[in-house]
């Protein structure tokens, strides 16, 4: 019967190319109205002659006798066959309906067929085809454009003549002839379109096409006001609806607006409130066109209409989600969305007129605004986001009191929960992590992506900045995914605030001030089980020294994550205007020190303790710690800052030296008006009190002082002048007044000597790390042993012979090392030939080796060492004692000693390799054989025994092949040994032996590749691994071009080894290693497969 049905659309809406032809001279209008009489005519003489359209004929038969609106009368072709596709449209749907309520009414049969998974559910009656779809399609659009369109008011709804050129012709049409009962038409084919609506199935085909004309006709027959002036008796029929029609229109429009998907109710709704005019539309007569507006002159009383409806839809729940899919659905992301996002942030921070109050609409949109930023959809979260943090940031723009109420206080909720929680909840968990991880997120989004500080964002920001910085500092203890967040977070607030606010902030940060919006006690932050945090009740501490030592250990790691954060501020003159408010209070408290001192001299005498309360005295005693603390804690911060924080961060402008250079200038101030006994005669004030004068001669030596340069230095007059009156040295005081007057003349007066001032700096960087070389005991060691030569460190060594003689002649000559004023050759530790000839004989410095004094004997081992490099002739006859002499001193255990050693071991081994080679391959391998070894420290002998064999591999040079046999065979053994570091440091030797045998490795590449491989595999310890892969990647360096000659059996077997590698090794370093081999081998594939054209000529001679 359903098939009839549609059978009987299809005759109606079938193409005139099916019906009959026409004259090509007539008009495209007169050929539509002959094709619509013809298939209406048609189908009547079908339904009376077609027995198989029987049922169809009784069913619209019963329809039209219901359908008051029918009339066979009407001359109107296009209305008569409207009429005629609204008549099979209600057969249709009365139909369908009979068959579905049939068929959920009929009991399932009482023994039915085994269903098996792979068979589907009856299909319901009402489901149509393909094709069937498609009949009822065309029937719907001929319903529209014939009867729905064309009635409607001008400016109401999208005119056919906008849609196509064919639709300008439908709507001449229709409107060119006397239509009458506009209303009537426009309300019979609104109630059928309703009534097919009622059916899910026929419903979508309804809505999907033609939503926007049913709304545009719903709201005409709804809410059109009547006119109040006079009109002609047939206009006054077209618009002639009852009051309770018109009333059953606009509780149609509302109930249609809820029940269909509310983006598209608003995208409908916009489009019908109008827009900007369009250019006429292609094929239309400039007289069709002026009978109908243009889509941007809607009238006045659907602006209004549609602006109340969109108020009504945002304001309902998920009503601004709705509005945001609605605008930004199908974008891409481009710059047409951003200024799609910023309409629509401006759409919702203006207040609706129909809102009963602003702060009503606030509070039922901002929290929709915030729902915005949680959407996982990637496209759809980025555009919502933007839309959400524009929003948010235009309201605190414009309604700053309705976003802190409404939109901060409940976003930042979680981080001010970490402030106020408390035990009495049973929960052990006072903030989740899924709360921490949304508040963090939303903030970086609202406060770092929208980048637009203002006041009320800082001072929101500025109340959970603890909390935000506490957790950066758990998060840099831990791997999580919010440090970048919290980081980023902390950086924007210290470079968008001002300077007296956030120099407050730095100082609450960094304990010096009393800190708000802490944690709350007993509660601190975990991990997560997602790479977060949460906050959690701390378990207590029995143990007060663990409390003690969490707390401080804990508040210098605050600290040192401060100053982190500050090293980050590379473009940012905070971190130097902090720290020099920090040396600014500092020479505060020096100017008050002796003060105090004073006051708590007075109070000592006058105080009476025992007229005194046990309250009063604790009171007292409790306020003069907290001030000492608080020093404590200035110079722990000035000193963590110091180390962390580079000097080019710290003060990255002159002015910031020059305030810099005052605070030193005054606090030397200070200490000489103090008492002159101590204060005056600390070297460390004075040395630095140069330094920075020197700093002070640099800066005016600089070129192109400009005025403002000197203005800034102007602060610097008064100390200098205090400097250049009471300053004990003379020197100063001579520096000072010079300095005085260059700033005072702007440069005018400029002495000779200023760039001198500049010297004692620069020296001290110089002797500065020749001091550093000596480590800290052999300095105590050389001080206490030798005193007596340490009071003229300037005398010159004594050229004297004698053994007595050297024990204390050599302390003099390290001490003046130490100086600075070493001899020429003590300076050097490179190994290097030196040109100067030794000034000792060989038996002297053989007795100076054997020096108990550290320096003395390091030294003395460096000149036999050069001794032996130089072929000097006794050093070569006794080459058995330096041998043994230098193994010896390969056991001791400072590290001054034993490296020169190792490199004299190496020297006598490139000198002698026969001999030397021999006996040092049989210690590396069964370890010291001295009758004085340590049995204990053979380990560490061993390992010192291999890095003399590497500098002995390294120094073979091209004799390598020849040489290195003996040792390739103890290193491989060495790949076996019991101990990890043997084997490690027999794979580094074997590596540097490798790289230089060239062709000679050719019979062993079998046997080096299965040792190499077996351990890469098997190998439990991760250094050893380490080891055979970059043994692996000095191999493929040192034979290059050679590579795929000398290890062509072997090259697949290595290349799979290190493929495994990278694949399978948990280690890093070891997958680090084999990707660098694997480089290596591509670059040599590479150059073998494709190598460099030579454009050279082979001339052959013949024999």
């Amino acid at each position: 019967m359903t098939s009839a049905i549609l059978s009987a659309l299809n005759i109606l809406t079938k193409p005139l190319s099916e019906v009959s032809a026409h004259d090509a001279q007539s008009s495209q209008q007169e050929a539509l109205l002959e094709a619509l009489r013809a298939n209406r005519a048609l189908l009547l003489e079908q339904l009376q002659s077609d027995g198989g359209f029987k049922e169809v004929r009784r069913l619209r038969e019963e329809a039209m006798a219901e359908a008051h609106w029918f009339s066979n009368d009407t001359k109107d072709t296009t209305w008569s066959f409207v009429q005629e596709c609204l008549l099979l449209l209600l057969t249709l749907a009365r139909h369908l309906s009979a068959e579905l309520e049939l068929f959920n009414q009929t009991p399932a049969p009482s023994a039915p067929k085994p269903r098996t998974p792979e068979m589907a559910p009856p299909l319901p009656p009402d489901v149509l085809s393909v094709t069937q779809q498609k009949t009822l399609g065309a029937a719907l659009q001929f319903v529209v454009s014939l009867g729905l369109s064309p009635y409607l008011a001008p400016g109401v709804g999208v005119p056919l003549g906008r849609r196509s050129a064919f639709g300008g012709m439908v709507e001449q049409l229709v409107c060119g002839g006397a239509v009458s009962a506009v209303g009537r038409r426009l309300l019979t084919t609104v109630n059928v379109l309703l009534e097919l609506a009622e059916l899910s199935s026929l419903a979508t085909l309804v809505f999907t096409r033609h939503l926007g004309d049913v709304m545009a006709a719903l709201c005409q027959l709804g809410y059109q006001p009547h006119r109040a002036d006079g009109c002609s008796t047939e206009e006054e029929k077209m618009e002639e609806l009852s009051a309770e029609e018109r009333r059953t229109c606009r509780e149609a429009l509302k109930s249609l607006l809820g029940k269909v998907y509310q983006p598209i109710v608003i995208k409908e709704l916009l489009i019908l409130q109008g827009g900007p005019k369009q250019s006429r539309p292609v094929g239309s007569s400039s007289g069709s066109s002026s009978s109908r507006a243009g889509l941007g002159s809607a009238p006045a009383w659907l602006r209004r209409l549609c602006g109340q409806l969109l108020s009504e839809r945002l304001m309902q729940p998920k009503g601004v989600q709705a509005v945001v899919r609605a605008i930004l659905e199908g974008g891409t992301g481009g710059e047409s969305d951003w200024r799609k996002c910023d309409g629509v942030a401006r759409i919702l921070v203006a207040c609706p007129q129909q809102s009963a109050s602003a702060d009503s609409y606030y509070r039922q949109v901002c929290p929709q605004i915030l729902d915005l930023l949680h959407f996982k959809d990637k496209l759809t979260a980025q555009q919502f986001q933007r839309v959400a943090t524009r929003a948010v940031l235009s309201v605190v723009q414009e309604k700053p009191s309705f976003a802190q109420q409404y939109l901060l206080a409940p976003l930042l909720a979680p981080l001010h929960r970490c402030t106020t929680a408390s035990n009495d909840a049973h929960s052990l968990v006072a903030v989740e992590e899924w709360e921490l991880t949304r508040c963090v997120e939303d903030v970086y989004k609202i406060w770092v992506v929208g980048n637009s500080p203002s006041a009320p964002l800082l001072k929101a920001l500025e109340e959970v900045l603890p909390v935000i910085f506490t957790l950066f500092c758990f998060t840099k203890q831990n791997v999580s995914h919010l440090r970048a967040s919290c980081q980023e977070i902390l950086q924007w607030y210290l470079h968008h605030s001002e300077t007296s606010a956030a120099l407050p902030a730095l100082r609450r940060l960094s304990g010096l001030q009393e800190q708000k919006n802490m944690l709350a006690a007993d509660f601190h932050f975990t991990p997560g089980s997602d790479g977060g945090a949460r906050l959690s009740c701390r378990d207590s501490c029995s143990d007060e020294d663990d409390a003690l030592y969490e707390k401080l250990s804990g508040e210098q790691w605050r600290l040192e994550c401060l100053m982190q954060l500050l090293a980050e501020l590379k473009d940012s003159d905070l971190p130097g205007d902090f720290f020099l408010d920090l040396l600014q209070e500092l020479t505060s408290w020096a100017a008050a020190e002796e003060e105090e001192e004073e006051e708590e001299e007075e109070e000592k005498q006058e105080l009476d303790v025992s007229a005194m309360t046990l309250l009063e005295v604790e009171q007292q005693l409790l306020g003069r710690a907290a001030r000492r603390g608080q020093k404590l804690a200035l110079l722990q911060v000035l000193a963590v800052m110091v180390e962390c924080v580079e000097h080019t961060v710290l003060l990255r402008k002159n002015t910031q030296v020059v305030d810099f250079m005052v605070s030193l200038l005054q606090r030397a101030c200070v200490g000489l008006d103090q008492a002159s006994g101590p204060s005056l005669g600390n070297p460390v004030e004075s040395q630095t009190l140069s330094m920075g004068m020197g700093l002070v001669a640099t800066l005016l030596s600089g070129p192109q002082l400009t005025a403002e340069d000197y203005s800034s230095m102007s602060r610097l007059l008064s100390p200098l002048e205090t400097l250049s009156q009471k300053h004990p040295e003379v020197v100063v005081q001579e520096l000072a007044s010079n300095l005085r007057a260059v700033i005072a003349t702007h440069g005018a007066y400029r002495p000779e000597n200023l760039t001198a001032a500049t010297a004692p700096s620069s020296k001290d960087s110089e002797t500065k790390p020749k001091n550093n070389s000596v480590p800290l005991k052999k300095k105590k060691k050389t001080q206490t042993e030798g005193n007596a030569s340490q009071t003229s460190p300037h005398s010159p060594p004594l050229d004297t012979n004698t053994p007595s003689s050297t024990h204390t002649r050599h302390p003099v000559s390290s001490g003046g090392s130490v100086a600075g004023t070493r001899p020429k050759g003590e300076g050097r530790s490179s190994g290097k030939n030196d040109t100067s000839p030794p000034t000792k004989t060989f038996s002297d410095w053989l007795l100076e080796a054997c020096d108990p004094d550290v320096p003395t004997r390091a030294f003395a081992l460096r000149a036999l060492t050069r001794m032996v490099q130089n072929g000097d002739p006794e050093a070569v006859q006794a080459q058995e004692k330096v041998l043994i002499l230098l193994l010896e001193n390969l056991e001791h255990e400072d590290s001054f000693i034993y490296l020169s050693a190792i490199q004299g071991l190496a020297a006598l081994a490139d000198s002698y390799p026969e001999r030397i080679l021999e006996r040092l391959l049989k210690d590396f391998q069964h370890g010291p054989s001295l009758p004085t070894s340590n049995k204990d420290h053979s380990l560490e002998t061993r390992l010192k025994m291999g890095e003399v064999l590497m500098r002995a591999s390294r120094a073979m040079g091209e004799l390598a092949p020849h040489l290195g046999r003996p040792l390739l065979a103890v290193f491989l053994q060495g790949t076996r040994d019991l101990d990890q570091s043997v084997r490690a440091s027999s794979l580094s030797n074997l590596g540097e032996l490798c790289q230089r045998l060239d062709y000679a490795l050719g019979p062993l590449a079998q046997e080096l590749s299965s040792c190499l491989t077996a351990l890469i595999k098997t190998e439990k310890e991760a250094e050893v691994r380490r080891a055979a892969v970059h043994v692996i990647a000095l191999l493929l360096r040192g034979l290059s071009d050679k590579t795929t000659q000398v290890l062509s059996d072997v090259l697949l077997d290595l290349y799979r080894a290190l493929k495994w590698v990278v694949r399978s090794d948990p280690d890093e370093v070891t997958v680090l290693h084999a990707q660098l081999a694997l480089e290596e081998l591509d670059d040599v594939m590479r150059r073998f497969i494709f190598p460099k054209q030579k454009l050279e000529k082979k001339i052959v001679v013949l024999p």
